[in-house]
């Protein structure tokens, strides 16, 4: 039972984040707020658009921190079954690769409804998979010098922000989009969400090995959430260091107005908080229940596949097909964002069905 417990709350937690993503990009295809709205210097009409937009600021450090936290336990048990380190680690290596060919042509060209190809462009699932292939290197490190690795990572990028450099196209612009900040060609740079990978895989040491009870790893996980919420705090009101906006006062909208393209350091506090808060909630909740949260479980277990499929069906049905593109509010947004749940409920059951009976090495790794 503590397992299955471990992992449905895993699945539970996957799911919110791919549904929580879902109305984000079903706000990008109908919400007219696209007409103008600038994800790199985000201002809001109105607090609805703003809760609508930064729900989805939990989606990227929640891949990142859960993929990290499955790469440990998938190596620990592997290990632990007679897989050679080396063997384990590059089976991780090429999942990470898998996902960078996956970004470069299935989700680049999918945004468009398959109208065209995007090669020159790294978003999320590749950074994804460049961090899981980067933790692979280092998974065989002892906890604490992955969690100081991680911490390390939070505390530069925010320095590495202020290199000067040319932003106009050249080779420094691929170079600081690809590791430290975001722009055309990248939105996730690889430094700041690694670090979110490798503290997922150092929490996962306690998720999955050191905290040996459910009653444990709840308290553990609110006591972390509580101490990066703190330190979230602390930095949001020192106004200075790992801040990107300014705040009016305590409290205000403002305050909460936090940079995730590229994340700020208030940004990895608090999401990493929520993240781990809202983990605990669902092993708290375990599968008591379990029927009110089975759409979240379906589609938390076949995550990557829920990903690939949820932005073409948005693109073809609103920009190819002509249905309220960018032409709504937050209306269509939203009965958009539950028809695009409701279709994905049986393709996301089939789909976990035959993945579950498929020995198909790239059918495996979605």
């Amino acid at each position: 039972m503590a397992d299955t417990n471990r992992f449905l709350y895993i699945d539970y937690m996957r799911g919110l984040v791919v549904a929580l993503m879902g109305l984000d990009h079903a706000s990008y295809y109908f919400n007219s707020i696209w007409l103008w709205f600038e994800p790199l210097d985000p201002l809001f009409d109105s607090i609805p658009q703003f809760l609508t937009r930064y729900s989805s600021y939990l989606c990227a450090p929640g891949f990142l921190m859960l993929a990290g936290a499955m790469v440990y336990n998938s190596f620990r048990r592997r290990t632990a079954r007679g897989t050679s380190a080396r063997k384990a680690q590059w089976d991780t290596i090429q999942r990470g690769l898998f996902l960078v060919l996956l970004q470069l042509t299935w989700v680049n060209s999918s945004w468009s409804g398959f109208a065209r190809l995007r090669l020159a462009h790294i978003g999320i699932i590749a950074s994804i998979g460049i961090s899981i292939a980067l933790l692979a290197l280092i998974i065989r490190w002892r906890w604490p010098f992955r969690l100081a690795l991680a911490l390390v990572l939070f505390a530069v990028h925010p320095w590495l922000l202020q290199i000067p450099y040319d932003a106009s196209g050249g080779w420094q612009a691929l170079v600081m989009e690809a590791f430290v900040t975001a722009g055309d060609f990248n939105k996730y740079p690889v430094i700041p969400w690694f670090a979110l990978c490798t503290f997922g895989s150092v929490i996962a040491v306690g998720w999955f090995q050191a905290w040996p009870t459910n009653r444990i790893r709840i308290r553990n996980s609110l006591l972390v959430a509580l101490v990066a919420a703190l330190a979230g705090l602390a930095v949001r009101m020192g106004h200075g260091y790992g801040n990107l906006f300014a705040y009016s006062q305590l409290g205000s909208v403002s305050f909460f107005l936090f940079q995730k393209y590229p994340p700020s350091l208030v940004h990895q506090c608090w999401t990493v908080a929520a993240i781990v808060f809202l983990s605990a909630v669902f092993m708290a909740v375990g599968d008591r229940a379990r029927r009110v949260l089975k759409p979240l479980e379906i589609y938390g277990s076949v995550a990557l596949f829920f990903y690939l499929m949820h932005i073409p069906i948005l693109a073809l049905v609103a920009k190819r097909g002509g249905l309220m593109y960018r032409a709504g509010g937050l209306g269509a947004t939203y009965l958009g964002w539950i028809a695009l749940l409701a279709v994905m409920v049986p393709l996301c059951y089939a789909f976990a069905r035959i993945k579950a009976r498929s020995r198909n090495p790239l059918l495996r790794m979605i």
